[in-house]
């Protein structure tokens, strides 16, 4: 079956790749592409649309999935548009607050919807062992340090918060401290959060766990941007056979 993916966010950093994902996909077809400011851009042979147009776009191009990296607002907008339609919808995006997440649960009430901070399989890797990391150093100190590029909103990133939440799950830890300054030693039942961005860095996710004289370190680099653009084609492909629902990136690789 060809999966006819609409995508937005189409002249971003990662609508372009998610552009150039698809179109060298041959389980895909494009049948929409849509940006904010337009502009009569063409990215990788597909003809950019206004964003303003997405739902009567949906309702004449009839997507399989759409796939979504733009902010936490747009996002939500369009998995409604996508749940009204009958449409999967799969989204990157990261940032939103309890109402947006609430918002997204619903769409998947009635249509496939898969959230993910992040679409790489080595940060899935990652997610996976963290835990088992910090149930074998108990009492260890835990830090977290991620990096991305200067243009990135939020902070922590997605993937550093679905870290965290991992390490949280299991550990005795009581709290987050973001960043030190002053007088700040460390106390019992920390994690420590670090956020840094500059220039152009994809993105970079290390956890360092410390104690007894020794310390241990789980780090991913993301190369380049294509690894993520690949695998949310990837969960497009594979929620387009899935019944509504709410799913994970971890639901993608582990089949």
């Amino acid at each position: 079956m060809t999966v006819r993916l609409g995508i937005t966010g189409a002249t971003g950093r990662m609508g372009r790749e998610v552009l150039a994902a698809a179109t060298g996909h041959e389980d895909c077809e494009i049948v929409f592409a849509v940006n904010r400011d337009p502009d009569d851009e063409t990215v990788d042979g597909v003809d950019i649309e206004p964003a303003a147009e997405f739902d009567s776009l949906v309702a004449d191009r009839e997507p399989t999935v759409v796939i979504d990296f733009t902010g936490p607002e747009s996002a939500v907008e369009y998995a409604e548009v996508c749940a009204d339609a009958g449409v999967a919808y799969v989204t990157g995006t990261t940032g939103f607050d309890e109402d947006g997440l609430e918002a997204l649960e619903a769409a998947s009430e009635d249509v496939p919807v898969l959230h993910a901070p992040n679409f790489a399989r080595g940060v899935q890797a990652l997610v996976n062992v963290v835990g088992e990391a910090v149930q074998n150093l108990p009492g260890y100190d835990v830090e977290l340090v991620e990096a991305h590029h200067n243009g990135k909103r939020d902070a922590p990133s997605g993937t550093a918060n679905r870290l965290l939440e991992e390490i949280e799950a299991n550990g005795e830890f009581t709290e987050r401290t973001h960043g030190r300054e002053g007088d700040a030693p460390r106390e019992g039942g920390e994690i420590g959060v670090h956020a840094l961005r500059a220039g152009d860095i994809t993105g970079e996710h290390e956890i360092i766990l410390a104690g007894n004289h020794e310390e241990v370190r789980l780090t991913h680099r993301a190369e380049d941007r294509g690894v993520f653009a690949a695998g949310a084609v990837d969960a497009a492909v594979w929620i387009a056979g899935q019944k509504a629902g709410s799913y994970d990136f971890a639901d993608v690789i582990s089949e």
